[in-house]
């Protein structure tokens, strides 16, 4: 290990977790002085704290005071030379910020989640009450006076039918599932209560975001709302553009550059028009006509299938053998149904737990899916990182279904009328010129049509987890359908999917998470 003077580790300490060993995170730093150490790293022959010392240490505050929100001379000229100057976009990889995007409607939070390389935390509709108003006394909804006083009234209407339902629907489920008294049960009535009327819940309704994401990822987002059709998109795009500045500036210079930023959100622009265009011109836009010729409701459909189950072999041997798939896959041939049945168990390895996942050869394999659900069961299908989601414009064309607990309880009727309400709304937007607004006033439980495009691997956690018996209904239907899918081409890869939970006896589907966190309680008091 390499010794650093007195001196030198007074001035190391504030910033190193630790000073004696070859592994250390740094500390009390802004993420553009951390990300310019590390682009800088890649070219200095030595190690990072003497790089440190040598180079960066002069231009920050001593003493590890407190960072005054200056990004440090030699930082910033560092990315002026090497992110502006030679377009190195990895370096904005190397430093990254928490940021909170508060009163986002449900629209925009689909948006904030549509890059890959970010994390996400959102509000969650089965702990989140919506019968309460704000402070300023109204419901908690996206609002635009362009949109007209009636839009008002219509979401006014659905929150007052969410409201009124919501203590009926609780003494139902109080009823249908009993049980001894206790704090987990009554989070749990409360969750599934929630559950079966999300979908009176309209698509304007606000919600909390908080996203970590590095700088690349916030530029690449910041252009995609800048260029967005959707005023709310736009306005948040500004203020996640001011609040990433104000940690790490360098990261997002090119935004605001006309020749940079402004070219790009055009090309962004450019690309949506075209859209619009070609499916205009190809009679591909009417989704009422579309709608009235193909079966609305809800669906899962398996469009194509890359590989087979010998490439997927071949892949999971392949980082263990020496030599080339061409020759692995050659005597995989020459192997019988029952001995490839027995390698695949084998490799998969024995999984006691969900979270144990194969290896990378399962990535071989690729599924596309159509999908056509409620659009509650779309907001959680489109959280995984790790696949293709394409979407298309929510609109009340694909229908919409009470679900038969809520009937049960004895609010069908308001459900039905509120679904009624928000699609009239819908068709007044639309009409008067707001095609893009009008998605807002559509309640979730109206269907969507999209696309999932994910590898065998990424199937396996995504079925997994959604076909969980705490999961809502409406995307546990959805897993299991792609489980089963999935079964009809590559059965031992369906097979290999030993979490994937087919129980459909009516549950109070969070007691058990429920009970856990309450013992975990009792285990900390």
């Amino acid at each position: 290990m390499e010794s650093f003077t007195a001196a030198e580790r007074e001035r190391l300490a504030p910033h190193f977790t630790h000073l004696d060993r070859p592994v250390f995170a740094l500390v009390n730093l802004p993420e553009t002085v951390k990300g310019a150490l590390l682009a800088r790293y890649s070219r200095y022959p030595g190690t990072l704290r003497r790089m440190f010392l040598d180079e960066f240490a002069d231009s920050l505050p001593a003493g590890g005071a407190v960072w005054d929100g200056d990004e440090g001379e030699r930082a910033a000229q560092l990315y002026e030379r090497i992110f502006l100057g030679y377009g190195d976009d990895s370096v904005a990889q190397l430093g990254g910020a928490h940021v909170a995007c508060e009163w986002v409607s449900n629209v925009l939070t689909k948006v904030l989640q549509r890059p890959r390389l970010a994390a996400y935390l959102e509000q969650s509709t089965r702990y989140i009450s919506y019968d309460q108003p704000m402070e300023d006394g109204g419901y908690r909804y996206y609002r635009d006076p362009s949109l007209g006083p009636q839009y008002a009234t219509a979401m006014d209407g659905l929150f007052d039918a969410y409201s009124s339902a919501l203590p009926r629907v609780v003494r139902w489920v109080d009823e249908s599932f009993p049980g001894d008294p206790s704090p987990a049960r009554t989070r749990a009535m409360k969750a599934k209560a929630l559950d079966l009327l999300r979908g009176l819940l309209p698509a304007a309704s606000l919600s909390h975001m908080g996203i970590y994401a590095s700088g690349q990822t916030y530029e690449q987002l910041i252009l995609h709302l800048l260029a967005h059709p959707l005023p709310e998109a736009r306005r948040y795009g500004e203020q996640i553009l001011d609040a990433v500045k104000a940690v790490m500036p360098s990261f997002v210079a090119r935004v605001e550059r006309p020749d940079r930023g402004g070219e790009w959100i055009s090309y962004l622009q450019a690309r949506d028009g075209a859209g619009e265009r070609w499916t205009q011109r190809l009679g591909l836009d009417d989704a009422s006509a579309a709608a009235v010729a193909e079966d609305t409701g809800p669906s899962v459909r398996l469009l194509h299938v890359d590989g087979d189950e010998e490439s997927l072999l071949a892949a999971l041997l392949f980082e263990a053998s020496g030599v080339s798939e061409e020759r692995t896959r050659g005597t995989l041939a020459g192997l019988g149904a029952d001995e490839r049945a027995r390698m695949l168990a084998d490799l998969v390895g024995d999984r006691t737990n969900r979270r144990y996942r194969p290896g990378r050869g399962l990535e071989s394999l690729r599924y596309r899916f159509e999908i056509v659900s409620d659009y509650g069961a779309f907001r959680d299908l489109q959280r995984h990182r790790m696949l293709t989601v394409q979407w298309q414009r929510l609109g009340p064309h694909l229908g919409a279904e009470v679900p038969e607990d809520v009937d049960a309880a004895g609010c069908g009727d308001l459900y039905r009328g509120a679904l009624e309400r928000s699609a009239a709304e819908w068709e007044r937007l639309t009409a008067a010129g707001h095609s893009r607004e009008a998605l807002y006033a559509l309640c979730l439980g109206y269907r969507i049509r999209y696309v999932l495009d994910l590898n065998a691997r990424e199937a396996m956690q995504l079925i997994e987890l959604r076909s969980g018996r705490e999961g809502h209904p409406s995307y546990r239907a959805v897993a299991h359908e792609m489980h089963r899918a999935i079964g009809a081409v590559h059965p031992a890869v369906a097979a290999a999917m030993t979490h994937v939970d087919h129980e459909t006896e009516p549950r109070l589907e969070r007691i058990l998470a429920e009970m856990r966190t309450e013992a975990k309680r009792g285990a900390r008091a």
